[in-house]
């Protein structure tokens, strides 16, 4: 059987689970895998097959040097993550040479996900699921707006850019900190409002950052895998329970939310829905138009994501599909040996 050729782009560190569960498959078909990135000794190259050094460029161009890649090394399945945006901008690069893009086509709704102000406004209209009270800021004064208008408003207040991903930039507002026990203590994501004001006044102005009320309840990530229509297949709210523990939680209220965001958006493949609550409201905080950093934890419940999202793009039939619920789940370091000669 002739092998499916799967390319990676510059991926997180656990692209390197998700390359071993599309090689380990359920129905036994071969893959090779390919991955770039631009450090030659990052993790997410350790689990591929060939692994190239990628230049660091960005737009069109980049959008051109991963076309060329899959040109090169035949490619059947590209499953970006770096510059997603531009990719899906410049498709017909990929159709010209056969390559499947594992990437949401509709351009105006992933430069949406990945700026959460302008998905706020319109996941709001369609009332879907209730977003947090926030503001915009791109300088000092505008902070200390929104920053007082939440205080008004009886909130505790965060801040984040618009378009970070992770915890990326993620700040708690605490004018109650004890500096000496935090030099002693763990690392916190912490600042005072005179501190961060300071900070953001020594320029005129900044990227945009969201300034929102800050949320204290459970926090769950909703792993989603749809078809290339974007029709959903499967969901999988995943809760952190404290430490590295992770509870997959059969949640009547989130898979409405999944598939109420399913029938609204139609996002393709796999993608990734997180919620927090304030007391018995659920809110959101953004949604993922890619493979999550837990995503490996969530195919514990019996679903192979990365995989079914390949087998969806080469255009075969899912089958229905039954997620295993109330799975309480950790992870473990392993070492492995890094690979010596990534061209």
């Amino acid at each position: 059987m002739k092998k499916v050729k799967v390319y990676f782009n510059r991926w997180f560190s656990v692209a390197y689970h998700y390359m071993n569960a599309i090689r380990n498959n359920e129905d036994g078909i071969p893959f090779d895998i390919y991955a770039t990135h631009s450090d030659p000794q990052h993790m997410a190259l350790q689990a591929s097959d060939i692994a190239e050094v990628e230049p660091r460029i960005s737009g069109v161009e980049y959008a051109r040097f991963c076309a060329d890649f899959c040109r090169r090394h035949g490619i059947d399945v590209f499953i970006p993550r770096w510059n997603m945006l531009d990719i899906s901008k410049h498709l017909y690069l990929f159709d010209d040479i056969g390559t499947k893009v594992m990437v949401c086509q509709d351009t105006e709704l992933l430069e949406q996900l990945m700026e959460k102000d302008l998905f706020y406004e319109s996941i709001r209209q369609k009332n879907i699921v209730t977003i947090p009270d926030y503001a915009i800021a791109s300088n000092a004064e505008q902070f200390k707006q929104a920053y007082e208008s939440l205080i008004a408003l009886g909130h505790k207040v965060c801040f984040k850019p618009c378009n970070a991903e992770g915890g990326m930039g993620f700040r708690i507002i605490n004018n109650e900190r004890n500096p000496l026990e935090e030099l002693f203590g763990h690392a916190l994501n912490h600042v005072s409002f005179e501190e961060a004001h300071r900070v953001l006044s020594s320029t005129e102005s900044f990227p945009n950052l969201m300034v929102m009320e800050l949320l204290e309840g459970y926090e769950y990530s909703i792993d989603c895998l749809a078809d290339r229509n974007g029709k959903l297949l499967a969901a999988v709210p995943r809760r952190k329970a404290g430490g590295r523990l992770r509870l997959l939680e059969q949640h009547p209220e989130l898979l409405e939310v999944a598939q109420k965001v399913a029938e609204a958006y139609h996002i393709p493949y796999n993608y990734n829905i997180q919620v927090k609550y304030n007391g018995e409201h659920a809110k959101l905080l953004e949604i993922n138009p890619r493979m999550s950093g837990g995503l490996h934890v969530s195919c514990l419940s019996g679903i192979n994501f990365p995989y079914l999202a390949v087998k969806s793009a080469l255009g075969h039939e899912i089958c229905s599909l039954h997620p295993q619920y109330d799975i309480l789940a950790s992870h473990i370091e392993q070492p492995i040996t890094i690979r010596k000669s990534v061209h």
